[in-house]
C-alpha cells in the first residue's frame, strides 16, 4: 500500500509485477478541501492567515493538474466511498475492478 502525492509513481512497476490489487487518485469536492484544509492550518496556527489562503487558493487551482497527472501514471479517480467499497471487497475476496482480478497483492 502507498499513500500520498507520489504514490501513483509506482502504479506501472506494480501493475508490471503483478501485485497491483487497485490504484486510485482521491477526487474529493475542490471547495470542501479547501475548507478542511484551511480550518486545519488555521487551528494549528502554521503560518499567518493571509499566507494559509494564498497557499490553499494556489492549490485549490492546481488540484485538476494534480489529479491528472495521477491518472496518467495509472491511478484511478475515484471518490471516497468507491476506493471504501472496492478495498473491502479485496478484504472480503471479491475483486471489484479489472486490476484487482489479475494481482496477487496490494
Amino acid at each position: 500500500m502507498a499513500e500520498g502525492i507520489f504514490a501513483a509513481e509506482i502504479v506501472s512497476e506494480c501493475r508490471r509485477r503483478g501485485v497491483l490489487a487497485g490504484a486510485y487518485a482521491l477526487r474529493r469536492p475542490r471547495g470542501a478541501t479547501f475548507l478542511r484544509r484551511l480550518a486545519r492550518d488555521l487551528s494549528e496556527q502554521r503560518k499567518a492567515p493571509r499566507v494559509l489562503v494564498q497557499r490553499g487558493l494556489a492549490l485549490l487551482r492546481s488540484e485538476p493538474t494534480v489529479l491528472r497527472r495521477q491518472t496518467n501514471l495509472g491511478a484511478e479517480a475515484a471518490r471516497g466511498r468507491e476506493v471504501l467499497h472496492r478495498v473491502a471487497g479485496l478484504l472480503a475476496g471479491h475483486p471489484s475492478h479489472p486490476d484487482q482480478s489479475r494481482s496477487s497483492g496490494a
